[in-house]
């Protein structure tokens, strides 16, 4: 069987994925996009659901948002509740107008998929990459059940035991952190919308409501680490949510629960996002909380950027795509600076919503009182509240890769593997 060829084989078609297959289509540039799922299980799988401002203007430039911005709702405060006082933080209002999107991660993904196909593209579902090792030259040959797949570049966006990463000689190991609690996750139906997403700082453990649909809103509810949710029944999650959250009369009520499940508490970041013509964008380079919402957004922004990266590459050389690794390089460096950044943001908004582990009972007012202090701060009108708002958002632009004239993308595609 002759092997395929690619210029950029792409590993899971998530919103990296996919995001990276139509900035380089765009280009001219052929990808290969294998998805281990099907099709109907990638798009009904619930994640996240809250976009950043620079992300929605990004997929807006790729004419990639047109749904979105029918369906999706922009959300601009949030609420954190402590000590009986619910704060509310304009964050619209102090970062100057830059507010999220409320749009779920499966409806982006499906949206991407359509547009995907309809542009010409296609993606393998259901295929997954079962390994990836360089050829003599250094080039990523990918075996699949359908046989093998060569490619100039392998970009993985599997998630952090992915093939791609596996394929580094350390596997892409970085420093982690395993937080001292978790977070049990619901997804349930709802009586009324989420008008905003709540946090709740509880003696007894962190308590979240954040917005969906109209009638389904995501929870969390801070366990100890290791909890089972076997050890959750729906009524205890509701009566336990009710009392965390501080549940007013015109609050939703959480009702049937469609979905629950306990998330291990972790932070992650490769040393690495490149070995050679290996890539790594998102969960597979690092793995971030869900405090901010910045997983989506930051797999995201690798995306947009190493297309740059890439694009810069492939037209060294008259699109020879031998020039030298320079601009992978910078990607690596700008994104691993980024995926620190985004970290140190995810893990001071946990510090502000958990009290420290294993703190006595008498200790717990003293430690909420000081919270309640830097709430009021972080929603008081100042540069410490300018800088967690535009943080939060999503302040600024994505680097949006060029389309190129037709003499250069014939160049890059009559010569998709070198060989």
């Amino acid at each position: 069987m002759t092997p395929r060829t690619a210029t950029v084989a792409i590993v899971g078609a998530g919103p990296a994925g996919l995001v990276l297959a139509h900035a380089l289509r765009r280009a001219g540039v052929d990808a290969a996009v294998h998805e281990r799922l099907s099709r109907a299980e990638l798009e009904a799988t619930a994640r996240a659901g809250v976009l950043e401002h620079r992300v929605v203007e990004y997929l807006r430039a790729l004419g990639l948002a047109d749904r979105l911005a029918a369906e999706g709702e922009r959300h601009g405060r949030c609420e954190i509740s402590c000590l009986g006082e619910r704060v509310v933080v304009d964050y619209g209002a102090l970062s100057g107008g830059v507010r999220h999107w409320v749009y779920p991660q499966q409806l982006l993904v499906r949206d991407l998929i359509a547009a995907y196909e309809r542009d010409g593209g296609t993606i393998a579902f259901g295929s997954p990459v079962l390994a990836v090792a360089p050829d003599r030259a250094g080039h990523p040959v990918l075996r699949t059940a359908g046989g093998e797949l060569r490619a100039r570049y392998a970009v993985g966006c599997d998630g952090a035991r992915g093939v791609v990463a596996a394929a580094f000689p350390d596997g892409a190991a970085g420093p982690e952190r395993r937080y001292p609690y978790d977070w049990l996750t619901v997804l349930a139906r709802i009586d009324r919308p989420v008008a905003a997403v709540r946090y709740a700082v509880h003696a007894d453990g962190y308590a979240g409501m954040m917005p969906r649909t109209a009638d389904v809103g995501r929870f969390y509810l801070e366990v100890p680490a290791g909890e089972r949710v076997e050890g959750w029944p729906p009524d205890r999650i509701r009566a336990e949510l009710v009392r965390r959250l501080g549940r007013g009369g015109g609050d939703p009520r959480p009702g049937e629960l469609l979905e629950t499940g306990v998330l291990r508490m972790r932070g992650r970041v490769a040393r690495r996002m490149r070995h050679g013509r290996l890539l790594l964008a998102g969960d597979a380079a690092h793995t971030v909380t869900p405090s901010g919402a910045k997983g989506l957004n930051s797999a995201v922004a690798d995306a947009a950027d190493l297309a740059g990266a890439l694009l810069a590459e492939l037209r060294a050389q008259g699109g020879g795509g031998e020039g030298g690794g320079a601009a992978l390089e910078g990607y690596q460096e700008r994104r691993l600076a980024a995926a620190w950044r985004t970290q140190e943001f995810s893990d001071r908004l946990l510090d502000l919503l958990h009290l420290p582990a294993g703190l006595p009972p008498e200790q717990r007012e003293f430690a909420l009182r000081l919270r309640l202090e830097r709430i009021r701060r972080i929603a008081r009108p100042g540069p410490e509240a300018a800088e967690f708002a535009r943080a939060y958002a999503g302040a600024g632009e994505l680097p949006a890769a060029g389309v190129w004239p037709p003499a250069q993308r014939a160049a890059v595609a009559s010569c998709a593997t070198g060989r």
